[in-house]
């Protein structure tokens, strides 16, 4: 199938270039948050609080593993990369791009980890789940593309431009 799979750190834009992307293309769009919030019936914050990060992880890479689309992007959340089941799906079904965005431009886009929906563990900080997510960005990608400095439009250009779409 004909996909293009965003993996990423929450707030490196996977959705909003997903948009954007899909439109350079002609494909469609679908955003795995939105299906999970969908399935549970409320929001990813609410999930991890009420319910934890394992019911989290389990529901997330259910969704993900039953995606079936063609001619789509896909934007998965900052924890899809867990999900091995999910990845090897995904990755059958598309090509993996990694938004890969610096730390730094990270702290500045991410204002409250709590409430973003964010899974992470008690006491961890935003340099925590970086350095500990990372290594598996890389491990799924099929293509990594370079964030730093760019807008999400010219990051949009670059997945493009880097599949020859």
């Amino acid at each position: 199938m004909d996909n293009i799979i965003l993996i990423g750190m929450p707030g490196s834009g996977k959705s909003t270039v997903g948009v954007l992307l899909a439109k350079i293309i002609g494909y469609r769009f679908i955003d795995t948050d939105l299906l999970i919030q969908e399935k549970e019936g409320r929001k990813l914050f609410e999930i991890l609080r009420d319910s934890g990060n394992d019911y989290f992880a389990a529901v997330e890479n259910e969704v993900n593993s039953s995606v079936m689309a063609d001619k789509t992007v896909i934007a998965t959340g900052g924890s899809a990369i867990y999900g091995e089941d999910a990845m090897k799906h995904l990755g059958s079904i598309g090509k993996i791009v990694f938004l890969d965005v610096p730390l730094y431009e990270l702290e500045k886009r991410i204002n409250n980890l709590s409430t973003r929906g964010i899974m992470f563990k008690s006491g961890q900080t935003l340099n925590d789940i970086y350095s500990e997510r990372l290594p598996l960005y890389r491990k799924w990608a099929d293509i990594t593309i370079s964030c730093e400095g760019e807008s999400l439009s010219e990051n949009a250009m670059k997945i493009a431009e880097a599949l020859g779409l």
